[in-house]
């Protein structure tokens, strides 16, 4: 294999198929990050067998096709740190790549790309298209409530659904449910599926926030691929059935509060400054007339601060793990938001002042 390239888009290639670069595994080739040269171009990918990408083709002079498999993290500092604008690597037959660059040169052993797994074949017969930023939004405002209790491998991923021509998403952790929704530009038909929570992590890194830039989704029973600009990412999901959520929300509550996001986020993130030692200390909401009081209580601190707002119903006292409450209000866009409560043992949900393309519902803590 021989050809060579611009440094910046090699670069941008490996910064996209580096994310599904395996960084705990006993098969070093999935360490690696494939490099391939044909008549279709030049492509890298990636597969750490729950994730693969591979990249959009990239500009190059390609004199020999080949392909050969080398060590990520070693490829990226040398591409990264090379003085130049063009990039040449050439292969031999004992799989030794040769880069070079302006005045460097290096002579790396790599790993024959045959043996690179390839990435599971999704056919495209049924296609949806959203807007990138939507999709990232849509993993940015639901990914933290994702549970990292392995036991309960359902609920380490998040449930994508299509319905109606809009896509949601929803994580639930178990303390909380996180919901949020967009419309699709392009929609047929209705698709259920659950995809691991550290693959969209990785997806959100590559999307971009142009709203005019689209996403293209496939899938299979056992796989989901996306096209963002060329760069074709396949991740696996996960099988089995998702909690049944939408019975936790209810649109009968006691007690609404119209409350400014800022304002209140601020004042969680400074009354939980005393719990910083200890997550099992709460934050206490005492919520009447037109404010809500809020109290946090330490061995040896006390925590006050008060929100002035609007308040619709009964007085109510309620406590509650900040980490939930400013996670969600950290996730919203909007500057005026509802706060609905019933009693005090049960959950408080945020939901916007018009519609409902997002929801957070957060169960309390027992005083």
């Amino acid at each position: 294999m021989k050809f060579n390239c611009q440094r910046e888009a090699l670069l941008n290639a490996i910064n996209i198929t580096s994310k599904a670069v395996s960084g705990r595994t006993t098969l070093p080739i999935l360490e690696c990050i494939l490099i391939k040269a044909d008549e279709n171009g030049l492509k890298l990918t990636a597969n750490d067998m729950e994730l693969a990408i591979e990249s959009a083709a990239i500009e190059a002079e390609i004199e020999e096709i080949g392909l050969i498999a080398l060590d990520a993290r070693f490829f990226s500092d040398i591409i990264r740190k090379v003085n130049g604008d063009i990039i040449y690597i050439s292969t031999d037959e004992r799989n030794t790549a040769v880069i070079s660059c302006g005045k460097s040169e290096f002579k790396i052993s790599g790993q024959n790309g045959e043996d690179f797994p390839s990435i599971p074949e999704v056919e495209k017969n049924t296609k949806f298209v959203v807007g990138q930023n939507d999709l990232r939004n849509l993993i940015r405002q639901t990914i933290f409530s994702i549970s990292i209790d392995e036991s309960k491998p359902i609920l380490t991923g998040e449930l994508l659904e299509i319905a109606d021509n809009m896509i949601s998403t929803v994580s639930v952790d178990g303390y909380r449910i996180s919901y949020k929704q967009a419309e699709l530009i392009q929609s047929v038909g209705n698709k259920r599926a659950i995809v691991p929570g550290k693959s969209l992590g990785e997806i959100s890194k590559i999307l971009s926030a142009d709203d005019e830039e689209k996403a293209v989704l496939y899938f299979t029973d056992n796989h989901v691929m996306i096209d963002i600009n060329g760069n074709i990412v396949v991740s696996r999901l996960i099988q089995g059935e998702f909690i049944k959520y939408q019975q936790s929300f209810t649109n009968d509550y006691k007690t609404s509060a119209k409350i400014n996001k800022n304002e209140m986020l601020n004042c969680l993130e400074r009354a939980s400054l005393i719990s910083r030692d200890s997550r099992k200390i709460p934050v206490k909401l005492d919520i009447s007339g037109k404010n809500i009081i809020i109290t946090s209580n330490a061995e040896t601190s006390t925590a006050y601060e008060e929100v002035f707002t609007e308040i619709d119903g009964d007085k109510l006292t309620i406590a509650f793990n900040p980490k939930y409450l400013i996670d969600a209000l950290k996730a919203i866009d909007d500057e005026e938001i509802y706060m609905l409560f019933n009693t005090p043992l049960s959950p408080c949900v945020f939901k916007p002042l018009e519609g409902e393309s997002y929801k957070y519902l957060i169960l309390p803590l027992r005083l």
